[in-house]
């Protein structure tokens, strides 16, 4: 089960990147007005920031007709207006083009779908020269009921300024999480080392990786990544039928991940068990009750998931403990991999989110569209850590919006972590200098990406700058302690000749 999830997870390594472009349609009959929630392209649709800069146009109601043909409309029909028509039939941008070959200013798109960012290949977008938004079919109708005399829109974008506090919410969760997983992997390396020196056993040869899935073969992770590559292109083929499973499966998976983190949480608090036996088998009351707990938590996740108010917390919470659990479970072991794997993943990253939009009919990159999910589900991979962004009103009728994580932004990393951590235990390193130097540079990498994402105003790729920081720091400090040949290849030098008289492992 771990290795079907860490597929479909790791294929959201693009997901903190991709942000919802919305806007506010404002509509009036000169005595009142209300206001809608829309979709656009900044790409194709360049809208005010206020509604005062906004144009005003008359709205002509099409919605009997697709607009996929101009059979029944003259030239200069819609000259100057905004006309409203159904989704379906063909593409936005023949509706778009048709729209404005009449004459239109403004063309918004009613759909009964759940609403999407509207798209094209890059080409087309020169092509239009008028407003082009989605809305939904429920609140033009809920608008023809409040203006029934007629009505006139203005289309505007609000500006979100360039930075908000949510960022150093998620920064703080991203750098927490990550800490935590390698040392958590790297606590369980020593006690499992502990455990086999007291036991007389010889350290040096055999492995003794903490996890219960170790990655040490170069020929394990290339296939591991291709078959990341196959699941990203299902994804995108299959996505309202596979959605179902990944969302099945985050459910269990996180719900035993969190189950996994409180009860050891417990235990180092020095929680009592308490048992009772039925049937000759004995159970734990804690682990019962930490069982009931997290299933509750997964439960009313996966319930109201697309409860935007309150859900996210859980989300957060779920995904946190998915990561920190999965850092602890998968292992590598040694740099070798860690590069391999780091730059394998990169490389698909980029290829998916840069080079598919060439191969694709519509100019669709296969990571954006697959992490903004299908239109005809409305779901959402559950893949990213949430914040809501406080800068937002909440009176804002789109609601809330937030900053966004891929939980593969934490994963990959976190597994170069959690080996700088293991490495530290192997060479008994007293103040855990591989763990602590690529967790410093983890938080770099992350600040250095907000940073950008902030002075461009555009999401970025986070593993564009979390692989080189990562594994330039690790490889710096191991060349500087002349410790690389041992790093390289994984190879236990600390523990071997220490006798299970003296323990100093079991020291922190």
């Amino acid at each position: 089960m771990a290795r079907i999830l860490a597929v479909a997870l790791l294929c959201s390594v693009y997901m903190s990147q991709v942000r919802s472009q919305e806007a506010i349609l404002h509509l009036s009959d000169g005595t009142s007005d209300k206001e809608y929630c829309v979709a656009y392209n900044s790409l194709w649709t360049n809208l005010s920031e206020s509604l005062g800069g906004a144009n005003e146009y008359v709205l002509v109601n099409l919605m009997s007709s697709v607009l996929c043909n101009s059979s029944g409309l003259s030239p200069g029909t819609l000259n100057g207006k905004a006309v409203v028509v159904m989704r379906g039939e063909c593409e936005f941008i023949q509706k778009a083009i048709i729209a404005q070959e009449l004459g239109a200013a403004a063309v918004l798109i009613a759909s009964k779908k759940p609403v999407v960012i509207p798209s094209a290949n890059q080409s087309d977008y020169l092509k239009v020269k008028i407003l082009l938004v989605l809305m939904r079919y429920e609140d033009i109708l809920d608008a023809q009921e409040i203006f029934p005399g007629g009505m006139t829109v203005r289309l505007y974008a609000p500006a979100v300024p360039l930075f908000d506090l949510s960022i150093l919410v998620m920064l703080a969760i991203a750098v927490f999480t990550v800490a935590m997983g390698g040392y958590w992997s790297g606590a369980s390396e020593r006690e499992k080392l502990s455990t086999t020196l007291a036991a007389g056993g010889g350290g040096g040869g055999g492995r003794a990786d903490s996890g219960d899935l170790a990655v040490y073969s170069p020929v394990k992770v290339i296939v591991f990544v291709a078959f990341m590559c196959v699941m990203l292109v299902l994804m995108y083929f299959f996505y309202k039928w596979l959605v179902y499973v990944i969302i099945a499966v985050f459910c269990l998976a996180s719900a035993v991940a969190l189950h996994s983190c409180l009860d050891t949480l417990l235990e180092k608090i020095g929680c009592g068990h308490g048992s009772f036996s039925c049937q000759g088998r004995a159970f734990s009351v804690r682990s019962l009750l930490l069982a009931a707990v997290c299933i509750t938590v997964a439960v009313l996740w996966g319930v109201y998931r697309n409860e935007d108010r309150w859900v996210w917390i859980l989300q957060d919470l779920l995904g946190i403990a998915f990561c920190i659990n999965f850092m602890k479970t998968i292992t590598v072991s040694n740099y070798k991999i860690c590069v391999i794997l780091l730059g394998l993943l990169l490389l698909y990253d980029v290829f998916f989110v840069f080079i598919t939009p060439f191969l694709t009919p519509n100019g669709e990159s296969i990571m954006v569209q697959v992490a903004l999910g299908s239109d005809s589900t409305g779901e959402k991979l559950p893949v990213v850590m949430r914040v809501p962004r406080f800068s937002v009103s909440t009176l804002n009728p789109c609601g809330m919006q937030f900053s966004i994580l891929g939980y593969g932004d934490l994963i990959v990393p976190g597994l170069l972590v959690s080996y700088c951590h293991r490495f530290d235990v192997w060479t008994n390193s007293p103040r855990k200098i591989y763990y602590i130097s690529c967790t410093i540079a983890y938080l770099m990498g992350m600040i250095v990406t907000f940073a950008v994402m902030i002075l461009s105003r555009m999401g970025q790729p986070a593993l564009l700058y979390l692989v080189p920081f990562t594994l330039l720091t690790s490889a710096a400090v191991a060349c500087r302690r002349r410790e690389m040949r041992s790093f390289w290849s994984g190879t236990r030098t600390g523990y071997e000749v220490l006798d299970s008289s003296r323990e100093p492992l079991l020291q922190g």
